[in-house]
């Protein structure tokens, strides 16, 4: 496993990180499968673990502390969110804050988090949505500056709507915020224009998620792929997503070594890129730790390989199912 310094915050965290979304909200998810993943991941030299309060209501905070408590002689950098009061993702351009992060409401789900995850401080405390409308609100502000000066949160970060980068670049400007989570892969390439660069030139880590596109770069998905109805991916590969998705997908392929395939050159894709802090892959089962924490080796991509698939971004806007 290869380390990056997680900007101002001078941490040293693993390239591939654990996004434990996974635990709640999808199929085929088994306690001790999960167990005996993240158990691996620590192993192998992962240190980073990205939950939320909305996974689960909590439980996947819960399993992390538990985590957390098992390896009492490993520094795990714990990352969680606070999730909107409205209870909707995304949030919209007309969502008010009082509806979403009221400042009563950030001090009490700070204190559920610290409870689920047995912590007496979190390490990155994150805006589970976030409008860049509210960059000059005062509310907020006032409340993670308390919570810091309580020692209850050491950084804060948000985790920016889905391709909607640039929906946070004032709000980072305010020098508040340590980090910033945002969607970033072969597709998603957005976030180079403009919110990359200002994190590196305001010393600001970057999470990438979806390293897989929910999957699509896998490359497991087929035209007929159908998810169970209590699964999320039902809600978002509904059939005109499924088939771009599918069909961005097969063309990549072709682009293939014979020695990679295309999840390891997902995540070699992003780790070509110094501007990334940490990527987190939802990886339940044991194997997918091995074969994605594998990656981290410090090879990236080839120069001619990663141009080609420069030219493999998907310019998309949010709709009602992209969440």
């Amino acid at each position: 496993m290869h380390y990056r310094r997680f900007g101002k915050t001078n941490w040293q965290v693993s390239e591939i990180g654990y996004g434990m979304w996974g635990l709640a909200g999808w199929t085929g998810s088994d306690d001790k499968e999960t167990n005996d993943s993240l158990h691996r991941a620590v192993e192998l030299g992962c240190n980073f673990f990205d939950t939320a309060w909305g996974y689960g209501s909590g439980l996947s905070e819960q399993i992390l502390g538990k985590l957390i408590k098992e390896h009492p002689g490993k520094k795990l950098y714990a990352a969680t969110k606070i999730p909107p009061k409205n209870r909707k993702w995304p949030s919209k351009p007309d969502f008010l804050l009082e509806d979403v992060f009221p400042n009563d409401y950030i001090i009490e789900y700070t204190e559920k988090s610290l409870t689920n995850l047995g912590v007496d401080c979190i390490d990155l405390l994150q805006f589970h949505v976030w409008e860049d409308a509210w960059a000059n609100r005062d509310e907020w502000k006032t409340a993670i500056t308390k919570l810091t000066e309580q020692g209850k949160v050491k950084h804060w970060g948000i985790s920016v709507n889905r391709w909607e980068p640039e929906n946070s670049l004032q709000s980072l400007k305010t020098n508040l915020f340590s980090a910033v989570q945002v969607i970033y892969n072969i597709f998603d390439q957005n976030p180079e224009d403009n919110l990359f660069p200002l994190c590196k030139e305001l010393d600001i880590a970057v999470i990438a998620r979806v390293p897989f596109d929910e999957g699509t770069l896998t490359g497991t998905l087929t035209y007929d792929t159908v998810f169970p109805k209590d699964d999320w991916r039902s809600t978002y590969f509904v059939p005109e997503n499924l088939k771009a998705s599918v069909d961005h997908a097969n063309a990549i392929k072709p682009l293939i070594p014979v020695n990679l395939n295309l999840p390891e050159i997902a995540l070699r894709f992003i780790l070509s890129n110094p501007d990334i802090s940490t990527i987190i892959p939802g990886m339940r089962k044991t194997k997918h730790v091995e074969s994605n924490i594998a990656a981290s080796d410090g090879k990236g991509l080839p120069a001619n390989l990663l141009a080609s698939l420069k030219e493999h971004r998907w310019e998309r806007t949010p709709t009602k199912w992209s969440q």
